[in-house]
């Protein structure tokens, strides 16, 4: 078809689609801005309670009146993705104003509830253990709530078409609305969310942690978010503790699907999942690697060394974020392993950031192939295969589109911090971090850094959290409108 044909067969966005829905999304935010508000009428904090009432209630009176509005029966893919996009990018400004209560300004509050909404981790904050009750829950709230919504709302932006959804476990039944198999799945999905929350909270509790520092990390390792009350993260908790931190940042880069087949008899099939397999494959080699770099270079004794890697291995393969050493004390070989590791990511259906592993499983299945068919006969034909499944070309082709989108993205965004002076491996660390929604620092996210730094970083966490496509769809003119071709 040419692109002439193409141009005229676009469908733009419909407000009228959009309204009704960001409505009720907005109402739903009211009631999670509710819960900070509760803990800080609790801890006395006033300014901050006053501040969340007045969120409340702007929330409330614009999403009401917008929720009420006719819903139309069917919803387009770029509708799907414009009210996820839209959910991300608003809500951060909106939470900005109760987080700068604790002596931010609000450029330092906007940075905090960006990386927090989007499950990255990344803070200017020097230190967080004199702030507030309330604000060091709310971090930890907006990542949890973040991670639900991204996992939540995967069938309004995950690949179209029914072979992606088989390959993630998504059953859409044949021309059922979007919408309609959202609500259904993310209904199941808040059911899996709060089980494991709430037995997260339970083990962090049992192996001796406050109850307040255990629902932090809870809510932060779940989401793999990362965000800590503590200044030394998980070096300031007993092993056991940070090493539960780090099995539930684990279940959190799991595919949310298998807890479902999981709870209905299919056990078997988390563990046959291609991505779980991957990402306990990963994590271990990537600790192996870790554990001999900081053998060799940091003096650590072996018991140390893999206890260290382990922690950082799975925190950056998971992109939840937490470390027991400061990252800018590693040598190069460590930081680049763990650059790696951050830019592969979790799963696909999961809490975690990242390019996502079955993105990379199918590359590596399409090279295979491709080498494989330099010995075929040329009238041969084999059809990629991943865990089963057929590989149609529209999910081929999607995979390898994103993984050149985020490699495009991490380029262009490690330009300005080369101009600016810093440390090139530094650099593209925390450039990746924020892209692959990690969380890990090796000092360039802090108070002084340029405010347009800043902005790239935001942005990148915006970007790596949509997975761009998303970010690309809610900015495209050509999304917003119908282009009528004059007859010549």
């Amino acid at each position: 078809m040419s692109e002439k044909g193409i141009t005229t067969l676009q469908q733009p966005v419909r407000p009228a689609v959009l309204i009704p829905y960001l409505g009720q999304i907005g109402i739903a935010l009211a009631a999670l801005a509710s819960v900070p508000m509760g803990v800080a009428a609790v801890v006395g904090d006033g300014t901050a309670l006053w501040r969340y009432l007045a969120v409340v209630a702007a929330l409330l009176a614009v999403a009401i009146p917008m929720s009420r509005r006719p819903r139309p029966a069917d919803m387009q893919p770029n509708e799907g993705l414009v009210i996820t996009a839209t959910v991300f990018v608003l809500s951060p400004f909106v939470m900005a104003f109760p987080l700068s209560s604790s002596g931010l300004s609000y450029g330092q509050g906007l940075f905090e509830a960006v990386s927090a909404v989007t499950t990255t981790g990344l803070s200017t904050l020097s230190s967080v253990e004199g702030r507030p009750a309330s604000f060091l829950f709310a971090r930890a709230w907006m990542q949890w709530y973040g991670g639900l919504g991204i996992v939540a709302l995967l069938p309004l932006w995950i690949e179209p078409g029914p072979a992606a959804r088989r390959l993630l476990g998504l059953d859409q039944p044949e021309g059922e609305d979007p919408m309609t198999s959202a609500r259904f799945y993310a209904r199941r999905i808040l059911i899996a969310y709060l089980v494991l929350t709430s037995g997260g909270f339970l083990l962090l509790w049992l192996l001796g942690t406050p109850l307040f520092t255990a629902l932090v990390h809870t809510l932060a390792a779940v989401s793999t978010g990362g965000f800590s009350s503590l200044d030394a993260g998980l070096a300031a908790l007993n092993r056991p503790a940070a090493l539960g931190v780090v099995v539930l940042s684990v279940l959190g880069a799991v595919p949310f699907v298998a807890y479902l087949h999981g709870a209905h008899g299919g056990r078997r099939r988390l563990f046959r999942d291609p991505q779980v397999r991957a990402l306990l494959a990963a994590g271990l080699l990537g600790t192996a690697g870790l554990a001999w770099l900081l053998h060799r270079s940091q003096t650590l004794d072996w018991s140390a060394a893999v206890y260290h890697a382990g922690v950082l291995a799975f925190s950056a393969q998971t992109t939840s974020g937490f470390s027991t050493l400061d990252p800018g004390t590693l040598g190069a070989g460590a930081k680049y392993l763990l650059i790696l590791m951050m830019a592969s990511g979790g799963c696909l259906g999961s809490t975690a950031g990242g390019i996502k592993l079955i993105r990379l499983l199918i590359f590596f299945r399409l090279v295979q192939l491709l080498v494989q068919r330099t010995s075929l006969p040329r009238a041969a034909w084999v059809a990629p295969r991943l865990g089963g499944l057929e590989l149609d070309g529209d999910i081929s082709l999607r995979a390898l589109l994103l993984i050149l989108l985020f490699v495009v993205t991490i380029a262009l965004s490690w330009l300005p911090f080369l101009v600016a002076g810093w440390d090139p491996l530094d650099a593209l660390f925390e450039v990746v971090s924020a892209v692959a929604t990690t969380g890990l620092s090796v000092g360039v996210s802090q108070v002084g850094l340029a405010p347009a730094l800043q902005a790239i970083l935001c942005l990148d966490m915006w970007l790596g959290r949509l997975e761009i496509l998303a970010m690309l769809v809610l900015f495209s003119p050509a999304v917003w409108h119908h282009h009528r071709h004059r007859a010549t």
